[in-house]
């Protein structure tokens, strides 16, 4: 016999696939549905985290649970030739951005080359489809090399080829994990669903990093895609 928060998982997703709850519906009150089926609010709750870990249901603290609406599959298709991290992507995502200037942590010293406290100009991209967030990335740039304004919303596409100077290699490490705390809250996503952590660094002839990125892809709505071109081989001349 199935517990109580899953019966109630089971009848939620059933009123949610039935279309009784459409996408981008609020749903009632955790008070009114613990009241509807007789139960706790912590069991009410337990029984929409598992229906959050689905990514059928997101919490907006201050505003309630709301059926979410599907999401578009992104892929990423990144390598050296990419003109810009954006084109990367295969659909196009609304962005903005937000620039902070800090001392690099202790995270970041080993990633970028540098001693601790080196200063660097932090871009934070945030992408939306509609009102939802999609997904973040993290730019960390030298100060001496970041741009001399604020970043605008409409310059987010400029690409690594028109840094100056231009880096000669880049490397992309990707590995799934979970998401932290901050990084589930910003993208309405539950801490149990694994994400896609992609670095990208890119360095200059002398090997400076010039411009390293840090994306947080949510697992149930990007891929990753690398290809790699191998030349023929040619039989020697007789």
């Amino acid at each position: 016999m199935p517990s109580r928060r899953r019966a109630i998982a089971d009848d939620l997703r059933h009123q949610i696939s039935s279309g009784h709850f459409k996408p981008g519906e609020r749903l009632p009150s955790e008070t009114q549905l613990a009241t509807r089926y007789t139960v706790s609010t912590s069991t009410l709750r337990s029984a929409l985290a598992l229906l959050q870990s689905e990514g059928l249901v997101e919490k907006i603290h201050g505003n309630g649970n709301f059926v979410r609406r599907p999401l578009r599959k992104i892929t990423y298709t990144g390598g050296v030739g990419t003109p810009t991290v954006w084109t990367a992507f295969s659909a196009p995502l609304r962005m903005t951005a937000r620039t902070a200037n800090i001392e690099a942590p202790s995270h970041l010293t080993t990633l970028l080359g540098v001693p601790p406290r080196t200063p660097l100009t932090e871009i934070l991209f945030t992408t939306h489809e509609g009102k939802a967030p999609h997904s973040l990335a993290y730019t960390y740039v030298p100060h001496d090399l970041a741009p001399a304004a604020p970043v605008l919303p409409e310059q987010i596409g400029v690409g690594l080829a028109d840094r100056r100077p231009p880096p000669s290699e880049v490397r992309e490490r990707v590995s799934a994990r979970l998401p932290t705390q901050e990084e589930a809250a910003v993208l309405r996503i539950s801490s149990s669903l694994a994400v896609l952590s992609l670095i990208r660094v890119a360095t200059d002839a002398t090997g400076r990093v010039v411009d390293a990125a840090l994306f947080i892809l949510p697992g149930d709505r990007a891929d990753a895609l690398f290809t790699a071109r191998v030349a023929e081989e040619r039989s020697p001349k007789a």
